[in-house]
Parts: structure tokens; sequence; C-alpha cells
């Protein structure tokens, strides 16, 4: 089995694994315990915590642990519109982001918040025009994903920034970095980010963990409340093994993300060009994608049978956000980018990792033209019917 489905998540890097092991087997005492073991736990999670924000470019005191860019994602927009409700209740977001963000926002909408949701081009970028016009004097926070985790679409993120402070300078910017990180380039401070998710088991670490950078000087109404855990913003005593394997996966894919690009983009060219020459395959990825994605339609075929028929000859694929892949409906993001109803429903997403080669590109796109050619007359059958 060749595993095409890195977007969903990741396997750990083999230190990663060896590190929380070993910080589970030696150091299991609770961080905030005044004993020796206690100090010690402390002065590894305050070391993981210098390391993951050394990755960011940011102040170590900028850096909370979280359980993943989810809970990130929610600590981020509810804890700023309920600390900031005085300045405004209007929060600005696109159609095409994760349920995180996207279920958040509407959930928001109940409790009294107006939400402006931006429309998008073709390929998945957001309308920077519409942007513009969005953002009022009353807009608490801004919201808009780094990379489209179905179709690899990249955000203007710097340009963003640059609109949202030049509107209203008190407007907070929220990034999802979830499917960026350890991929392509990182600027939190070029973006002028103010709050800024990620999730451990996206970049080679483990699952459970994750990060929420808080721009020094900003504040959260916090989500959890209990102890004084994570400087008040997260209660509940603290995974320290998962923090230090963690710091080690962000360290490695900060390190490892320049020639991790360029190998990817080779095997992503390899692959639109075979996915293009396939009879029927609609692309809905754009060249100026994250090199890591690749989202295709076949038009007719629900995209369940297309990835069991990828598996049964060894290719693990996906449909959409591995968060919503078991329900039925057409893609949000598919039909923002103004893709048809047939379109939306039959997507399927190819997502690369630190171990594929061209040859594994290759392999996939033969697999690929084969189950195409076996389903087309099922295709054309059901056309007939209809």
């Amino acid at each position: 089995m060749i595993y095409w489905d890195h977007a969903a998540t990741t396997p750990p890097f083999d230190d990663v694994v060896d590190t929380m092991a070993e910080v589970m087997k030696l150091h299991y005492a609770n961080p905030s315990a005044l004993h020796r073991s206690g100090e010690a736990a402390a002065k590894l999670q305050k070391r993981a915590r210098e390391v993951c924000a050394a990755a960011l470019d940011v102040q170590p005191d900028e850096i909370i642990f979280t359980s993943g860019a989810t809970e990130g994602n929610n600590m981020a927009i509810k804890g700023a519109a309920m600390q900031y409700s005085s300045r405004g209740k209007h929060i600005v977001t696109t159609g095409i982001e994760h349920p995180s963000v996207y279920e958040c926002c509407r959930q928001l909408e109940t409790l009294g918040w107006e939400v402006t949701y931006l429309p998008v081009d073709a390929e998945g970028v957001v309308d920077l025009a519409a942007l513009t016009e969005a953002v009022r004097k009353d807009t608490v926070l801004v919201s808009i994903m780094h990379v489209n985790n179905e179709t690899g679409a990249v955000q203007p993120l710097a340009d963003v920034g640059r609109i949202v402070k030049k509107r209203n300078p008190r407007t907070l910017l929220h990034v999802d970095g979830v499917q960026g990180f350890g991929k392509v380039p990182v600027s939190l401070s070029g973006w002028q980010a103010d709050l800024y998710s990620l999730s451990a088991h996206k970049f080679n670490g483990p699952r459970g963990m994750g990060v929420l950078y808080i721009r020094q000087g900003v504040q959260l109404f916090p989500l959890i409340s209990g102890g004084s855990q994570e400087s008040g913003h997260r209660a509940g005593t603290e995974n320290v093994a998962g923090a230090v394997a963690m710091s080690k996966a962000m360290r490695l894919s900060r390190e490892n993300q320049p020639e991790l690009y360029a190998r990817m983009t080779e095997i992503r060219e390899l692959l639109l060009q075979g996915i293009r020459k396939i009879p029927g395959l609609v692309l809905n990825s754009s060249e100026q994608s994250a090199p890591h994605i690749i989202h295709f339609s076949y038009p007719g075929l629900k995209p369940e049978v297309m990835v069991h028929a990828l598996e049964e000859m060894g290719m693990l694929v996906s449909t959409k956000s591995a968060c919503s892949s078991k329900l039925s409906e057409p893609s949000r993001v598919l039909l923002a980018m103004g893709k048809d109803m047939e379109a939306a429903s039959s997507g399927i997403r190819i997502s690369l990792g630190k171990e594929h080669q061209l040859g594994d590109a290759a392999r996939l796109i033969e697999v690929l033209a084969k189950v195409c050619g076996n389903l087309r007359p099922v295709i054309e059958r059901e056309g007939n019917r209809r």
C-alpha cells in the first residue's frame, strides 16, 4: 500500500515516537508539582515551548499548547469574539474554511454575531476586493486559512494582513496554518498575524497536540476554565510528552521544508501531467497550489467508488477533508469555487508526504488510468439511465 493521504494525517517521525515514549516513561510527573520530578517536567515543557517558538520566529510566551487545531481555531475565534465584543460583533472569514473554522463561525451567528463569508475565485483564492469592503469599524476578527485542506489553494496572506490592518488596525487576523507549516514558507510577522493555529499530526508529530500562537498584547477569553496552566488560556494538566515530541517534529519540519518543497513540487508536476491525460478527470487544484495537495473530480462517479477501487490496487487516497469525508454532501469548497454539482460531488484528494518518490507517482498514474478505464462504462450506464 502507498499512502497518499498526508493532508488527513501524517506518520510521525521515528525520532518523535522515540522521544515521546522516553518522556512518558521517565518524566511522567505533573509539571505544576513543586517536587524535583515536577520541576524536571516543567523544564522540559519550557524547552519545548522555546523550540516551537523558534520554529515560528516568535517569542516563547506567545505559544500556547492545545490538543490540536480544532481546539486552537475555536480558542482563537470564540476567544477573540467574546473578549472583544465591546468593539463590535462582526467576523470575516471565507466560504472555503475547514469545518473547525466554518462551523465555529456558524455557531457564533446563532449567538448574535454577524459573519461575512468572502467569495473565492475559480482557483480557490480569496477575493481581496471583497475583503477590503468587508472589514469595518466593528470587525473584531478576520479568519483566513493559509493552505486549503481540499485543493491546496494558497491564500495571499501578506496582502490579506495589509488590507485588514489598513482598514482597521484593531481587527485581529487569525490564520489556520494546519496545511501550510512544513510544506510552504510561513511568515507570521510578514502576514501581520495575531493568531495562528497548528496541529502536530499534520507535520509528522503526535496526535492530540497543537499550537496556538497568540501575539503579545492580544487577550482571549478562556474557553476552558480551571487552573492557571498555559498562562491562563487553557486549564488542565499539561501533556509534557506530547509537547516535547511536537517540538521535535516542528524543528525537523522547519529544517526539512525547503528540500521537501522542491521534491514534492517535482512529484506533483508529474502527477498533474498524468491526471490531465486521463479522459474524464477534471483538475480542481491550480498550478499555484501548495505542492503537497492535488484535487480532481470524476463527474458522474461517487468518490467512494474511486477511493475503494484505488485501494484494491494498493493506493490510499481520500475524498475531501478527513473531518467531513464520511458525509455524502457535495464539497462546500468546490461549490464556492464555482464548480458544478457533479464535480463538487465526485472529488478525490491526493496528498504527498516525505516518503514519496517519483516512482510512486508514476505508479499512481498508471493505476489511476486503469481504474478510470474500468469505471468509465459504469459512468456511461448511469448517464444513460438519467
